[in-house]
């Protein structure tokens, strides 16, 4: 029976000395840790006579014949008692009944983690005590010295995470079926090294999106360099999004790394649309030119066959050149020089429209060397700033 069994609530201190934390995993959402974790209350029916006023030692086999709180880890996964190469348990009393128990104890505890802006994210996980049979009528759970009964190891290190401040706090916990209980809460934040998802996605993600950019300046005949191109990009950033979701938990909320890696699958993307809106336009243009060709062939230095508008005129009235001998009068030269006219401007014109739908193809390319950088560093700006 607890001490003072019928009267008041016993006050049980409690002081913990983290010695470890061993892991933090994303996919199961929870925290490794190993720690002492040291109880202090009076029962009086353990005081004992002593003349230099020391205190007593014992080990983990007389804990079963004596009280002792009923302490569990609320959300605990697992957790065990260390017994190598005997139990890790102490039992230390004073000669007035002051009770010191202490165990080493490593655990598994449940830490709700929010992803929204991983890998640029905070975590902030909670360890939590609680006695499970005594409610605060029969124990008042509190820390023995307030937030320094919270002590940390300096060397406790994780390779993705910084720590950045471990905290106590005490609330009240209420059960319908059974009251309210007295609950610690060892509170410590977690800050994510941003440098190996640097490597390992960001750095990979942009200069797959560089690379697409490399066909802008590949001739657009140049299909089998194009293409590849294009399609090795596009599998590429396929795989890095599939690794990256493969070691993280399947929220149902976009994460930051999520919204980097598909705005730059998005770009490699348009990469490839973009190559395909220039091989389109391009057979265009040849069907057209070839059209233009057929109506206007070539005409340069080789003597034409006179329509029928010049064709009362006789053969020895033209020249090799194409020009009418004045033997008739100007009117004959004048007719001449405007179907001459009419066919130079009929080329004219051919040429323009070609070298103008030349112009146009050429212009997705050369617009394209610009507007995707642009665009790209524009998000790259706005991203940064957001999450980091």
């Amino acid at each position: 029976m607890r001490p003072g069994c019928g009267g008041p609530a016993i006050p049980v201190g409690v002081d913990v000395q983290v010695e470890s934390l061993d892991s933090i995993s994303e996919v199961d959402m929870d925290f490794t840790m190993t720690l002492y974790l040291r109880h202090y209350w009076k029962d009086e029916r353990l005081s004992f006579p002593s003349s230099n006023n020391q205190s007593m030692t014992f080990d983990g086999r007389l804990v079963k014949k004596i009280w002792v709180p009923d302490m569990f880890f609320v959300h605990s996964k697992r957790s065990f008692i260390h017994d190598t190469t005997t139990d890790n348990i102490m039992l230390r009393v004073q000669p007035d009944g002051k009770v010191l128990y202490s165990l080493r104890v490593t655990m598994t505890a449940m830490c709700n983690m929010d992803f929204s802006r991983f890998p640029l994210d905070t975590q902030s996980c909670s360890l939590e005590i609680e006695s499970y049979a005594y409610t605060e009528d029969d124990l008042m759970l509190y820390w023995k010295n307030g937030n320094e009964s919270l002590k940390t190891d300096d060397r406790i290190s994780l390779s993705q995470f910084l720590i950045q401040a471990f905290h106590t706090t005490t609330r009240l916990a209420f059960y319908s079926s059974t009251g309210w209980y007295n609950r610690l809460y060892i509170n410590f934040t977690l800050r994510r090294h941003i440098f190996f998802f640097l490597l390992q996605t960001y750095f990979p993600a942009t200069l797959m999106v560089m690379l697409s950019w490399v066909s802008f300046w590949i001739d657009r005949r140049a299909v089998p360099a194009r293409v590849p191109l294009c399609i090795t990009t596009v599998l590429t950033m396929s795989t890095i999004i599939t690794g990256v979701n493969a070691s993280m938990p399947r929220v149902s909320y976009i994460k930051a790394v999520d919204i980097y890696l598909w705005v730059s699958f998005v770009f490699v993307f348009l990469s490839v649309l973009e190559y395909a809106a220039v091989n389109y336009l391009t057979t265009v243009q040849e069907r057209k030119e070839r059209k233009m060709r057929e109506k206007y062939p070539c005409t340069c230095g080789v003597p034409q066959p006179r329509s029928m508008m010049d064709s009362s005129y006789s053969d020895g009235e033209v020249n090799n050149l194409g020009n009418y001998v004045s033997e008739n009068g100007e009117d004959r030269i004048m007719v001449q020089l405007a179907l001459n006219a009419e066919r130079n401007s009929n080329r004219r014109k051919s040429h323009r429209a070609y070298v103008g739908m030349r112009i146009d193809t050429h212009a997705i390319d050369k617009y394209s060397r610009l507007i995707f950088p642009a665009s790209y560093i524009l998000f790259n700006l706005i991203y940064w700033c957001i999450f980091f």
